[in-house]
């Protein structure tokens, strides 16, 4: 268990030492959900800190006033909106799904800044990971009016995703995506059409599925 939670982004760089420690010192809740459970919805207040510790889950993300949806699947381990713990908004974007049998391990948002209090590796792992998060937000809306369509969209799921996001869809209204993605619908329909071609991804009038999202992130970017 040790083993796997230094592999979480949070908790790289601790000793195994350090971690015991904290474990004994701190309450670390483990919890078990089934396949279909509803982890999380969309709004949920962030009042701990999460970690995907075993199986598989599904996110599904919407984006605001808008009829678009992403969803992606993520395996274990993977740390669930610890960008959402501070700051003007402290609630999930997203709704979190078990697929299949799937661990999760929770802290209080007060236990986890008495340990960032307490330990500086910590500290220098939650500003590293906002800070890497706050860039690639930056990035995605300085970038997002240049580029053809396929790079807009390629930024919008390298920004909204992870390196090991698998199952990748992306469900819209087409003139919401079109205003998502800065473009008009026959700009659109022509650009998802050539993606179609070249088998990067399926696309239907209200449906994207990205067959590999590397691949894809490689062949538009």
């Amino acid at each position: 268990m040790f083993e796997l939670l230094m592999q979480l982004p949070l908790f790289q760089g601790l000793s195994v030492e350090s971690l015991s420690s904290l474990v004994e010192k701190y309450p670390f809740h483990f919890l078990k959900f089934k396949d279909g459970d509803r982890i999380l919805s969309a709004g949920d207040p962030t009042s701990h800190t999460r970690f995907v510790i075993s199986g598989k889950v599904r996110l599904d993300m919407p984006f605001n006033n808008l009829s678009v949806v992403l969803s992606h699947t993520l395996a274990a381990p993977y740390v669930l909106g610890a960008d959402w713990l501070f700051g003007m908004t402290t609630a999930y974007p997203y709704g979190v799904t078990a697929v299949g049998k799937c661990g999760i391990l929770q802290l209080t948002k007060g236990d986890y800044v008495e340990m960032l209090r307490s330990d500086k590796v910590l500290l220098f792992n939650i500003l590293n990971y906002l800070s890497l998060r706050a860039q690639r937000s930056a990035t995605f809306m300085l970038d997002m009016q240049h580029g053809s369509v396929a790079e807009r969209l390629a930024l919008l799921l390298k920004t909204f995703t992870a390196r090991t996001s698998t199952d990748v869809v992306l469900s819209f209204k087409q003139k919401d995506l079109c205003s998502l993605l800065s473009t008009q619908r026959n700009s659109l329909l022509s650009a998802m059409s050539a993606l179609e071609q070249d088998e990067l991804v399926v696309f239907t009038t209200n449906r994207l599925k990205i067959k590999d999202l590397q691949e894809f992130f490689h062949q538009t970017i």
